[in-house]
């Protein structure tokens, strides 16, 4: 992950790993090596302490995905998350002689994952997940409309909890640029659309300039 180990990028607090998780909660968990070797797409959510530090990352899988086998086997897996990004171009800067570059936010976590098939768990797990997911939405689903679906959905999933080992993560946002260059940055991206990753450079500026 580039500038993974270069300060300027980092995490102001947990709070911003959290933030990103939330944002972009679709990720990878990855399992490499061997011949069970697993990889799969899914939407994670973040656990805190009481401290508000975060510790775990919480899912659920397909019973019938091998990748449940593999974390029985060896509960050693890595999540990867991408967030806001976009292509930086130099055509938005007085200066042109400036290289092209690429702002995002990303994180990859090392964790020892937990599989249960608990239904106390697999319930919380997954109402906790719809719960996230439908908040604010006009209308807003829960999973109790399932009804008598609810158990035959519920009878193929495994819930999984992922302590959080080791995190690395990388905010490159604008950190290095030259007040009068970040604002016309600022001003391609908002043009493009890249309206998250614009929040995010806006945010972790003023924190900067505070």
């Amino acid at each position: 992950m580039g500038h993974a180990r270069d300060t300027r990028y980092a995490p102001r607090h947990d709070g911003d790993i959290v933030r990103l998780v939330q944002a972009q909660p679709f990720a990878w968990l990855v399992s490499p090596g061997g011949d069970d070797a697993a990889f799969t797409p899914l939407p994670l959510r973040v656990e805190c302490d009481a401290q508000g530090r975060l510790v775990a990352l919480r899912g659920h899988l397909a019973r019938r995905n091998p990748h449940v086998a593999r974390l029985q086997r060896d509960p050693r897996a890595h999540a990867l998350v991408i967030g806001p990004h976009a292509y930086v171009s130099p055509s938005w800067l007085d200066d042109r002689t400036q290289a092209p570059s690429w702002n995002y936010a990303a994180a990859a976590f090392t964790l020892d994952v937990a599989c249960s098939d608990s239904q106390a768990d697999i319930a919380d797990e997954l109402d906790a997940l719809v719960t996230s997911m439908e908040a604010g939405r006009p209308a807003a689903w829960s999973m109790q409309e399932m009804g008598e679906r609810y158990a035959r959905l519920a009878s193929g999933v495994t819930a999984i909890r992922g302590h959080i080992v080791a995190t690395r993560a990388t905010f490159k946002l604008g950190q290095d640029e030259a007040p009068h260059d970040f604002a016309q940055l600022l001003a391609g991206l908002t043009r493009g659309g890249e309206h998250m990753l614009v929040d995010w450079m806006r945010d972790f500026a003023a924190d900067h300039d505070a």
